[in-house]
This record gives structure tokens, C-alpha cells and sequence, in this order.
């Protein structure tokens, strides 16, 4: 679990990532300007900020010079490849361009708190508890062996819980690059996990698109 600011003057946009990131266990404060960033952060000190570049009353790359040491993710309609590399070498950890998908969010906040060691290491479902940095599962106390790739199905469920993933998805962010063949081989690996830790009620079935960890 991370502390989030959100820096985005448009409250739809700011509510829906507020709401996605809550539902995968962050905690999350919001600001709709960039004085508001700036007095949320010297307050909250949050573990990472996704921030606005277009602010009503100062833009993005002001509010990033004085956001101190807090690592910075921008999230921003500007696509020019100047704003990219502008906001990259200003110290920004990464750059990201609406419209995304609220997968790619997540996935990509993880990989911040991950780099910054600030990422959730335990995560307990029921008698299942799952210990991320030592690849470790247990079972009402008893270790379960699950494959490197179960394993990593697994990680990626728990850290987009209570977000529906497609196949395709969940083969691109457990299997990446290293996946030639049928995204059916998702059910097969998603069977063999319910089983192995009586995670039926847990995870669940989307109807002709992919699965869901309900926590």
C-alpha cells in the first residue's frame, strides 16, 4: 500500500483514478491545482505523485521543480516527444499520455514504488498469504510450490485486485515478451492456482474477457 497524490484539474479523470487505485489498496489524496499539489505534498509527503502537466494556474514542469525528492509520474494529454523528453530529464520516473487504460496506471505506479522500494511485499487472502520479495507462498501455514509463471499470474492479479484484466492482459503484464501461443493457456495457469490455494470465491470469472481477484 503507497500514500498517491493526484494532480489533475479535471475531477472526473482525478475521481477515476482515485477510485481505481483505491480499489488495489493505495491510499489516495487529491489536488486540482498546482498550488494545491504543492501545499498536498509538503503535508502528506506522499510515496509518489502523478501529476498534470495543464494546471489552471501553473503547469506541470513548475510544480515538479518544487516537489522536492518525491518521484514523479506524469500523466497528461501532451504527447509531443519535446514534453516527453522534457518531463524526463526535469526527473519525472515516467511519462504517461491520455487516454490510458487504468491497467496501465496501476502497472505503472508499481513499477515506481518497486524501483523506490516502497511496493507491497505481503499480501494475505484468507489462509494464503503471499510473500512477493521471497517468492514464497503459504497455505493455512504450509508452503505451496506454484510455478515461476503461476507465480507471476498471481503477483499481477494481487496488485490489480478488484480490476477485471483480459486474457490478453494478464499474458502481456505475467508473460511479456517471452509468450508465443494461445491466450487460452491464461485458464489453464488460472485453474491450477485456484486449486492449489482455494482461491474459487477469490478469483473470478469475467464472461468471454478474463478474471478478477476479489478482495
Amino acid at each position: 500500500m503507497a500514500d498517491i497524490l493526484i494532480v489533475e484539474d479535471e475531477p472526473s479523470i482525478n475521481e477515476l483514478m482515485k477510485r481505481t487505485l483505491t480499489m488495489t489498496g493505495h491510499r489516495c489524496c487529491q489536488a486540482y491545482t498546482g498550488r494545491e499539489a504543492l501545499r498536498a505534498a509538503k503535508q502528506e509527503r506522499p510515496d509518489i505523485v502523478l501529476l498534470d502537466i495543464n494546471l489552471p494556474d501553473m503547469d506541470g514542469f513548475q510544480v515538479m521543480a518544487q516537489i522536492g525528492t518525491i518521484p514523479v509520474i506524469y500523466v497528461t494529454a501532451r504527447d509531443e516527444v519535446t514534453d516527453r523528453v522534457r518531463g524526463l530529464n526535469s526527473g519525472a520516473e515516467d511519462y504517461i499520455v491520455k487516454p490510458f487504460a487504468m491497467e496501465e496506471l496501476v502497472a505503472r505506479v508499481q513499477v515506481v514504488l518497486r524501483r523506490f522500494h516502497r511496493e507491497e511485499k505481503i499480501f494475505v487472502i484468507d489462509d494464503v498469504r503471499v510473500d512477493v520479495e521471497r517468492h514464497r507462498v503459504t497455505r493455512a501455514g504450509e508452503d505451496v510450490e506454484l510455478t515461476n509463471r503461476e507465480f507471476e499470474l498471481l503477483r499481477v492479479l494481487l496488485v490489480n485486485r478488484n480490476i477485471a484484466l483480459s486474457r490478453t492482459q494478464l499474458l502481456d503484464l505475467a508473460w511479456g515478451m517471452d509468450f508465443f501461443g494461445d491466450d487460452r493457456t491464461v485458464d489453464v495457469h488460472i485453474q491450477r492456482i485456484r486449486k492449489k490455494l482455494g482461491l474459487e470465491n477469490y478469483i473470478r470469472t469475467v464472461f468471454k474477457y478474463g478474471y478478477r481477484l476479489e478482495i
